[in-house]
This record gives C-alpha cells, sequence and structure tokens, in this order.
C-alpha cells in the first residue's frame, strides 16, 4: 500500500499535523515531514530539541490492536527505523527501550508513537526525530549525530525515501503475518 507524503517547512511538531488529519477523516496511511519543528514532543511530556538539517516526521497509520498491540508495535517500530538508519552507518545502533535509538551509548534517534481512537477506527501515530546532522546538548544525557560516524554528506531525502519505502512494505506484511514473524523479519 502506498503512502502519501506530506512536506512541510515549519509545523509546532509532525505528530500534531498527524492529529489534525485524523480529525479530517483522512484515513490514508500518511508520513509528514518538517524541515524545522518549533515545539517537537518526546515521550512523558519531554521536549524534542529538533536541531535544523535534522529529521522530522511522523507516520500515520490505521490499525488494528486486536492484531498487534501497542507495545508490539513500540518494538517493530524501533527494529524498522533500525534497519532504515543501518543502512548509512557501520556502526551498531542499539534500542534503549522503548523509544531510543544509540550510538556508542549516545542518543542518535527518538520515537514517539501515540494510539487514537477516532470515529471506530485506530490509528498510530509514530513520531520520529533524527539527529541526523547536529546534535543537542543536553545536560546528564549524552546524544550525537549520524554525520558523527560517516565521513559522507548524510542525505536527509535519501532517508525519507527509504522510511516511505520500508513502511509501504511493513504495512504489506502487517496484513499477512502475525507479530513474531513480522519481529523476526524486521528484526
Amino acid at each position: 500500500m502506498k503512502i502519501r507524503l506530506e512536506k512541510f517547512k515549519t509545523v509546532k511538531s509532525t505528530n500534531d499535523i498527524a492529529h489534525k488529519l485524523i480529525k479530517k477523516n483522512i484515513s490514508t496511511p500518511t508520513l509528514i515531514f518538517s524541515k524545522k519543528q518549533t515545539k517537537g514532543r518526546g515521550t512523558m511530556g519531554k521536549k524534542w530539541i529538533s536541531l535544523k538539517g535534522n529529521i522530522f516526521l511522523s507516520i500515520l497509520l490505521i490499525i488494528d490492536s486486536k492484531k498487534i498491540n501497542f507495545k508490539q508495535y513500540a518494538l517493530l517500530n524501533a527494529y524498522l527505523i533500525r534497519k532504515i538508519l543501518s543502512k548509512y552507518l557501520l556502526n551498531r545502533i542499539s534500542i534503549k527501550w522503548p523509544n531510543d535509538l544509540l550510538i556508542e551509548k549516545k542518543k542518535v534517534c527518538g520515537i514517539l508513537q501515540e494510539f487514537i481512537k477516532f470515529k471506530d477506527k485506530e490509528f498510530l501515530i509514530i513520531g520520529v526525530g533524527i539527529n541526523t546532522s547536529a546534535s543537542p546538548n543536553i545536560k546528564n544525557y549524552k546524544t550525537t549525530s549520524m554525520q558523527d560516524f560517516t565521513k559522507k554528506k548524510v542525505d536527509n531525502e535519501r532517508i525519507l525515501k527509504d522510511f516511505k519505502k520500508m513502511y509501504e512494505k511493513f504495512i504489506k506484511d502487517v496484513k499477512t503475518f502475525k507479530f513474531l514473524d513480522l519481529k523476526r523479519k524486521y528484526k
């Protein structure tokens, strides 16, 4: 299934755009990308520091939580995103559960999942912030960027295309495979 792509120059939060699409009754899988995010969110009400040149995106999907539940999606999304980013780096990317990807014990990516029921439909919003070119200075928390681990310039547009392609495949696979099969496939 194809994913619709919506690009913005500036948003408060890509997850906020996904919420608006749901309220407009849009149920097409959608990838929302913005070059700038002014009020990015992390888990437990934390702020996501959105530095210029990094990736800020959200993926909006209709799901069947009876087939795959919220926690299982959290695991699968971490695997999927790690798989996408590993294509660009020789360094091993580890997962700090439930929502961070690390390189050498430093945060390179954060994932924020939100589950929403609206008009008898179940939606999953997967917010993703990736430090591709710059990493924020956070007191008592180590961060890094993908650019710190490669000699090539990190191409955000190429990574965005890979997200779209991988999630289109994933949507198709969710219809066919059970959770344990998906876990093996994407791990």
